[in-house]
């Protein structure tokens, strides 16, 4: 369409600025009601589908963080190592109270064969 040819556009109307009647502010908000109305069904399309892809989005990473978790087994080898290492433990200190009694047991069974000697 020529320049000529195209209806007039409507002007920006600030309602605070200029004085304007009540049919007129209420023809506006009839107007913006239905402007409203008309891209509802659209923006409420637009809504859902960011719902949605922001609740896979963290579904994806509570999955995710699942599933490396129980991919890891770094705390199981620490829990392997400390066994061991207090299996270690045990085995040396039973060792030593074995030694320990042996000697003592020993000791005292010479003292009492010196007892009997004499």
């Amino acid at each position: 369409m020529p320049k000529a040819e195209r209806p007039p556009l409507a002007q920006h109307i600030d309602p605070t600025r200029e004085k304007l009647t009540p049919a007129q502010l209420q023809f506006m908000r009839q107007a913006q009601l239905a402007q409203w109305q008309k891209m509802l069904p659209q923006r409420r399309t637009r809504n859902i589908v960011t719902g949605l892809g922001i609740g896979a989005l963290v579904l994806a990473i509570y999955g995710y963080t699942f599933y490396s978790v129980s991919q890891e087994r770094f705390l199981d080898e620490l829990e392997d190592e400390a066994k061991a290492a207090r299996a270690r433990a045990l085995e040396r200190a039973s060792g030593h109270r074995s030694r320990w009694a042996w000697c003592i047991s020993n000791l005292l069974e010479s003292l009492h064969m010196m007892d009997d000697a004499s």
